[in-house]
């Protein structure tokens, strides 16, 4: 994957930690309904936390030394937000509709990205996320005026805090390295969780202490693999690939929670997945040529 173009490998960074994300909201899911959502919140980046310290040791702290501490800082305080508002509505909120919920994040991430970092938009990338979004709606809007509507709401709002943070995210990656960025994402957030989780603690049995050990192990590759993506290639690029876990959640929800997908999110998935191949396709094919008249412009 080396000598494949940014936008490429970028998007297949963001394919796998959408993978692995899938999983551990499947995991959190069932965990969220057993215990405190807080409780779980503060225990999942705890463990986070703990599955990076063999590497950290490894290394030496001094490795770990962040060259942006109010960045990380701040990033910690954001996400935190995004987190509590999330966690709350997961136990009542089906895993596919979560997973479309979270899908209008690029909308915003395309936004700030160019309003923030001064990424170029081009109007393809608009356009996949328009008919991207036009596709969760299919999938969401029956939802938001049933019995779980507010659940669905705040999930909703979540997503333009979660935005905020992933715009930090990339930020940081102009001087940190993924493996700093997200040792101390576990760490901030666990900070500022441990207040929300001590007011309703509970104390998990066996079994769910280990299902947190995995959640850490999934919860940090992927961040691992997410900060990847936005290191390598622009961050609007990218996020028309979040939609295919649509694909991953059907599946873990059914086979886990025997969630059916609903007429309404098959079809929204499908006019999704048409989005995020058709700008996986311009962007290819926008590489090739901005390489072609390169080369084209060094010869002559």
């Amino acid at each position: 994957m080396t000598h494949a173009n940014p936008a490429l490998r970028g998007m297949l960074w963001s394919l796998a930690a959408g993978a692995l994300f899938s999983v551990l909201n499947a995991t959190m899911r069932m965990l969220t309904i057993e215990l405190d959502p807080m409780v779980t919140q503060f225990l999942r980046y705890l463990f986070g936390l703990a599955v990076m310290l063999p590497l950290v040791l490894r290394s030496g702290l001094a490795a770990y030394r962040t060259r942006g501490i109010g960045g990380q800082l701040w990033r910690g305080v954001v996400h935190t937000v995004g987190l509590l508002m999330w966690f709350s509505a997961l136990p009542h909120v089906p895993l596919a509709d979560m997973t479309a919920i979270g899908f209008t994040g690029p909308i915003f991430i395309m936004l700030g990205a160019a309003l923030v970092l001064g990424e170029k938009m081009y109007v393809s990338r608009w356009v996949a996320a328009g008919i991207g979004l036009a596709g969760v709606m299919i999938v969401v809007g029956p939802r938001l005026t049933g019995a779980g509507g507010y659940y669905n709401l705040v999930m909703l709002a979540s997503a333009p805090v979660f935005a905020a943070s992933f715009l930090i995210t990339k930020a940081l990656t102009r001087h940190d390295s993924p493996e700093v960025i997200v040792v101390w994402q576990s760490l901030t957030v666990a900070l500022f969780t441990l207040p929300f989780a001590l007011l309703n603690w509970v104390w998990p049995t066996p079994v769910q202490w280990g299902l947190f050990v995995l959640c850490g192990v999934l919860g940090s590759a992927g961040h691992w693999c997410l900060t990847k993506s936005f290191a390598v290639a622009d961050i609007s690029a990218t996020q028309s690939t979040k939609f295919v876990d649509l694909v991953w959640a059907s599946l873990l929800g059914y086979l886990m929670f025997a969630d059916v997908p609903s007429r309404s999110t098959l079809i929204g998935g499908g006019v999704i997945l048409a989005s995020t191949f058709w700008i996986a396709h311009r962007e290819a094919r926008r590489r090739s040529a901005a390489r072609a008249a390169a080369a084209a412009q060094t010869r002559g």
